[in-house]
């Protein structure tokens, strides 16, 4: 096996035309990087001249024009190919023109290998910037190659999943409102579209591009508590029932509730400093599920100065305040119900404490007995919004990378780039 050979194999090369020298690899500095510069030549006898089209028996070599071109690294160090290309004067026309190689397009000091490990690179939750600085190139040549890679996103308008699931998340500061709107396939759990703007008018115009059959697919539809959803399925969605995201109930009591233990806890600031401070401290044991907690396990605890178990502690902060109590027990219900998936349980709850006077739970009640028909649906079926709960936290996690993002269009493509569903072209495309 020849030296060349090996060369070509370790750097990726298939071009025949490509000779390396004999000190085929030194350390150069370049661009102030200790880097491995590997030195080539490239050279043939061309058929006929691409300026005149004449025979290539009138064409003679007319020396070299070096190119450093990059390619991507060699354990951990910056590569490069210092590629004498082979110069040519044909007689017929009196042109000059330099040999062409497959591993580099015309007037382009980068590699296709390094582009398309670029693509590779973006399809990962890092930022751009970072790939820019690990293959030593600009950050809007990542840019150019992202684009170059991989077709824009285009959804079928002639096909929507059975079940879809809808959110929100915060967008770009040029967008209406700074929220965007996602959808996803409630049983594949693959992102559906990314739309820009998620106000009613721009969601009606957006969603009435799909035909009529497409929308009639749709069987189930799983929101949150936004009110304008609700508008737009009605319109457009008339055979899909419609669920509220199970979390979302339960954050909703949690909410009220959690108001109520803080406003109870401010009432003792000045009064009763150790049960303001207790309060204050075991937050999280109260908005546990009761059945969840201990009573068996006890722990010392500097407050009550004594080993305790979680269920002694609770029972001793609701003995302390009825307002607590009260507000304790409304939650419990309402989570025992969602957790047990049991709308009869949840009627039963509903109906308990339809005259609570708690300001804060009165409100949530009051939102859940306008919601209550999805909410049936909502404890009767499998569906929730947590697969895209957990694409909406891969967004910010990729926004957070990125510091920030500009302009929408770069985001969506991002974010359906890491969700593998834009897949990347292939070298000879690039």
């Amino acid at each position: 096996m020849s030296l060349n050979y090996s060369i070509k194999i370790l750097l990726n090369i298939k071009d025949k035309n490509i000779f390396f020298d004999n000190n085929f690899v030194e350390n150069k500095n370049v661009k102030g990087i200790t880097s491995k510069v590997f030195n080539a030549k490239l050279t043939y006898s061309p058929n006929h001249c691409p300026c005149c089209g004449g025979d290539g028996k009138q064409i003679i070599k007319y020396g070299f024009k070096a190119s450093l071109i990059n390619m991507p690294k060699i354990s951990s160090f910056n590569t490069y190919i210092n590629l004498k290309k082979q110069r040519f004067l044909c007689k017929q026309c009196n042109q000059t023109f330099i040999a062409t190689t497959d591993i580099v397009n015309k007037h382009c000091h980068i590699s296709k290998y390094t582009k398309f490990a670029i693509a590779l690179e973006a399809s990962e939750k890092i930022s751009e910037k970072d790939i820019a600085r690990h293959f030593s190139v600009s950050h809007n040549t990542v840019n150019r190659v992202i684009s170059s890679h991989f077709n824009d996103y285009s959804p079928n308008k002639d096909f929507l999943p059975k079940v879809l699931c809808f959110d929100e998340f915060k967008s770009t500061k040029n967008c209406s409102g700074a929220m965007s709107f996602i959808m996803c396939d409630g049983i594949t759990h693959k992102i559906v579209d990314i739309v820009e703007n998620r106000q009613l008018s721009h969601l009606i115009d957006y969603f009435s591009r799909y035909t009529l059959e497409a929308r009639n697919m749709v069987e189930h539809i799983v929101i949150d508590m936004y009110s304008p959803y609700l508008s737009l399925i009605k319109e457009l969605f008339p055979k899909a029932k419609v669920s509220i995201d199970r979390f979302h109930l339960v954050q909703l009591v949690n909410r009220a509730f959690n108001k109520t233990r803080i406003a109870v806890m401010n009432k003792y600031s000045n009064k009763n400093k150790p049960l303001y401070n207790k309060l204050k401290k075991y937050w999280k044991l109260l908005l546990m599920s009761y059945t969840d907690l201990s009573y068996e396990r006890k722990i010392y605890c500097r407050s009550f100065k004594r080993y305790i178990s979680q269920k002694e502690i609770i029972d001793y902060l609701l003995n302390q305040d009825e307002e607590l109590s009260m507000a304790y027990d409304v939650y419990q219900d309402f989570h025992y119900a969602i957790k047990k998936r049991s709308f009869e349980l949840f009627e039963i709850a509903l109906e308990k404490h339809k005259n609570i006077e708690n300001k804060y739970l009165k409100t949530s009640l009051n939102t859940f007995k306008i919601y209550i028909n999805h909410i049936e649906n909502s404890l009767k079926y499998e569906y929730s919004n947590g697969p895209l709960e957990g694409i909406n936290n891969k967004i910010k996690v990729i926004k957070r990378i990125a510091f920030g993002y500009r302009s929408f269009l770069n985001l969506r493509r991002r974010i359906l780039i890491t969700c593998n569903l834009i897949n990347i072209k292939g070298t000879s495309s690039v």
